[in-house]
């Protein structure tokens, strides 16, 4: 009924005026057209209590130890995530209890999201890691025209660029692991949680189904063989861009936190230029991505490139300074001013071979 529009929910909640140690109880009555992890033993559930949208811990089974009031209407029928059920549920008087303040319901639930959007990065770069590893090792023993693929070098660019990708999206998942995991006691690294998620989960999400798809073609005929992986990642490879908002979603939110939060802007040009002198090209980068945050704030039309901008200098800043430098300009070089749209875009020849080498097989 709502979806993205959360304030659009119709879900209503009604006091019990039942003691509780949990909290102030109520019961729940509406439609909720996606729960996900219905085998879940808790819910968070958005409803309205006297025309406020709030947050509400909606227990499987009831305090009395009987069956709540949560009734699975069907499963969906999903393009890919079946290992994952969805389904379509009925509350007919669900009990639950209160989380956070009346009205306070997007503001509880954030927190939980700012952990799901984190996992839908960490999912989506195990995508790419997965392909990568299967069209590495296919590439090691398959021969065309008497020489092994991995040998070959238009296909080691491709590939190369591929890892590079995976090790991008690993990278800035884990930069955002490390503020997750200390941002109650770091103002700075709370507010690198606020931004860099929205960011993070944008462009990682968005670039796993066209690796995976790359990844298919490395392998020819086999990628679509259903008896392979490789279809079944391509069908799991979309869904972290939707779950837990879409890439237009995504932006706003960046554009949000940016223009209600100043400070953030501080706490993201601080963190590239921890990466400074590594490349003139990112200095560069980093400079103008400063001066056109002056003005693009108000202009949502623009917000994907600022959006893409930002992940983009992230990743090449965490990969110079945790991974390599020549394969971080080279990541900057093939990303910022791409000499192709396409994966084998890499200028190196050497960058390419070390990346190649990180996850070779005997």
């Amino acid at each position: 009924q709502g979806g993205t529009d959360v304030r659009a929910n119709t879900t209503r909640a009604e006091p019990l005026n039942l003691t509780s140690p949990v909290g102030e109880s109520f019961a729940l009555t509406g439609h909720k057209w996606f729960c996900s992890a219905p085998m879940s033993d808790l819910f968070l559930v958005l409803a309205q209590l006297e025309g406020k949208l709030s947050c509400f811990l909606l227990p499987r089974v009831h305090p009395d130890g009987g069956r709540n009031g949560m009734y699975l209407q069907r499963l969906k029928d999903k393009l890919g995530n079946r290992s994952n059920a969805s389904a379509e549920v009925e509350l007919d008087g669900a009990f639950a209890w209160l989380l956070g303040e009346p009205g306070r319901g997007v503001a509880t639930i954030i927190q939980m999201v700012a952990l799901t959007r984190f996992n839908c990065m960490v999912g989506s770069s195990a995508i790419m890691r997965q392909a990568c590893t299967q069209v590495l090792h296919h590439i090691q023993h398959r021969q065309v025209g008497g020489r092994r693929l991995i040998d070959q070098p238009l296909m080691r660019n491709v590939v190369a660029d591929l890892v590079l990708e995976a090790e991008a999206a690993l990278w800035l998942s884990m930069r955002v692991a490390h503020a997750l995991d200390v941002r109650e006691g770091d103002p700075g690294e709370n507010l690198f949680v606020r931004l860099v998620t929205a960011i993070g989960k944008y462009w990682i999400c968005k670039r796993a189904p066209a690796h995976v798809n790359e990844a298919q073609e490395c392998l020819g005929g086999l990628g679509y063989i259903e008896e392979h992986i490789m279809p079944r990642l391509y069908r799991e490879a979309p869904v972290n861009s939707i779950w837990e908002g879409s890439g237009n979603v995504q932006c706003l939110d960046v554009l949000r936190a940016l223009s209600r939060s100043p400070e953030t802007r501080d706490v993201l040009i601080k963190e590239l230029r921890r990466a400074q002198g590594f490349d003139a090209g990112y200095d560069h980068a980093v400079d103008g991505l400063e001066r056109s945050l002056d003005g693009v704030l108000d202009d949502p039309f623009v917000a994907r490139v600022l959006t893409e901008r930002m992940a983009v200098l992230l990743q090449a800043g965490i990969l110079a300074r945790y991974l390599s430098e020549p394969v971080a300009a080279a990541f900057l070089r093939a990303r910022v001013s791409p000499s192709t749209l396409a994966y084998g875009g890499l200028d190196d020849p050497d960058a390419a071979a070390w990346l190649l080498a990180r996850l070779q097989f005997d």
